[in-house]
């Protein structure tokens, strides 16, 4: 019963505009949110105008496309703040911190190794996706497939991620990089050359 829940009701009906506060600060249209989730844009534009109340399957598969907690879905902030705050995520003693909450696409993140390996011997992994990797600072090893190599800040490598690989810091200091991450394989497109460089086709 809503009457035995305080503000129940109050919370339920913020979240149509948060939703769609999130949508729009992303420059993501229904459909290709619908493409994230699975879930229909008419359904989708019924929960950001209120005519239909959010279910958990629905906020879950939300939560999912916009890389949010749950509970940061559901309640939305008291001063009506439309911003996103970032929060880092801790994996294997690094910290990762998404730089992108848009659904689908290329996703970018920045990576903070410690020294050392915490989480112990390197364990090559593949899984779908493109990465594209950039050293800001410290030193990068990198296990690709047959290869071992060791990139230092201003440098880049780039791959498939069926690729087996693994990487991680390779120095006494703090490793620092930028990481772009195309899920389903797709890869960043330069629009703009140095002048004297061919272009490429």
């Amino acid at each position: 019963m809503t009457e035995d829940l305080p503000g129940l009701d109050g919370v339920l009906d913020a979240v149509g505009p948060r939703l769609k506060a999130l949508r729009r600060q992303r420059d993501t249209t229904l459909a290709q949110l619908s493409d994230a989730t699975g879930i229909s844009v008419s359904t989708l534009s019924r929960l950001e105008s209120g005519q239909r109340k959010p279910t958990l399957e629905l906020m879950l598969l939300l939560a999912r496309a916009h890389q949010l907690p749950l509970d940061e879905l559901v309640d939305a902030p008291a001063t009506g703040d439309p911003r996103v705050h970032l929060r880092p995520i801790e994996r294997h003693g690094s910290i990762i911190l998404p730089l992108t909450r848009r659904p689908g696409g290329i996703q970018a993140f920045k990576h903070v190794f410690p020294p050392g390996n915490p989480a112990g011997e390197p364990r090559l992994q593949v899984h779908e996706g493109y990465e594209w990797l950039y050293v800001l600072s410290g030193r990068l090893r990198l296990l690709l497939g047959e290869h071992d190599v060791i990139l230092t800040p201003g440098e880049v490598a780039e791959f498939d991620t069926h690729v087996p690989h693994w990487f991680g810091n390779h120095g006494p200091q703090p490793t620092e990089i930028l990481s772009l991450f195309g899920p389903q394989g797709e890869r960043a497109h330069v629009r703009a050359r140095p002048a004297g460089d061919p272009p490429t086709f």
